[in-house]
């Protein structure tokens, strides 16, 4: 592995990381007192996520290619559906000032779903990194899933620290945040 391609790959899951250190934000925002072991799991699920999916896609290049162009186009559609749908649940929590939610943000279900829909764009990078090895394939995808769990984890520090500054509009906030997320992966398509 040499200093060109480390260096590509770090900065490939910088940018692929962005969305999930928003939405990393928005949970540190909704939850400020979050425990280190939630931290890493939320930053853990993103990073995995992230480096899933360019193997997916590199997958996808080599061996099934003609189903993977017919999906495409619904990519951004998926992203926009997943995140809107959690951001319009922490909106309504956060108006209705009830104490328990259905889906908090950072349960389990809600997380993998939020994995999920910030990681749909990363399974395009299968085609940027179509030219690798197997090997060069697993290694830029985790270079890139441990780079985003890095981001991951500093987004949800600043968010727990702008949680506490916000308080009881945190909820509001972090639903906002993750509809706007949505919006921006659908229109950037």
């Amino acid at each position: 592995m040499d200093f060109l391609f480390l260096f590509n790959s770090v900065l490939l899951g910088a940018s692929l990381a962005m969305d999930a250190f928003s939405v990393s934000l928005a949970n540190g925002i909704h939850e400020p007192f979050m425990r280190k072991r939630k931290m890493a799991l939320i930053a853990g699920t993103f990073g995995f996520f992230q480096f899933l999916m360019p193997l997916l896609g590199w997958i996808c290049v080599h061996w099934v290619v003609d189903l993977f162009q017919s999906l495409l186009p619904y990519i951004p559609w998926i992203s926009l559906v997943l995140l809107f749908a959690l951001g319009l649940m922490m909106i309504r929590d956060g108006l209705s000032g009830e104490e328990e939610e259905v889906c908090p943000e950072t349960s389990f279900q809600c997380l993998l779903l939020q994995g999920l829909a910030t990681s749909m764009d990363a399974l395009s990078v299968g085609f940027a990194i179509a030219s690798f090895g197997a090997r060069e394939a697993v290694a830029s995808s985790a270079i890139i899933g441990v780079v985003t769990f890095l981001i991951c984890l500093a987004g949800i520090v600043l968010g727990r620290y702008f949680g506490m500054k916000l308080a009881d509009k945190a909820t509001v906030a972090g639903g906002l945040i993750l509809m706007s997320i949505g919006l921006e992966i659908f229109l950037s398509a």
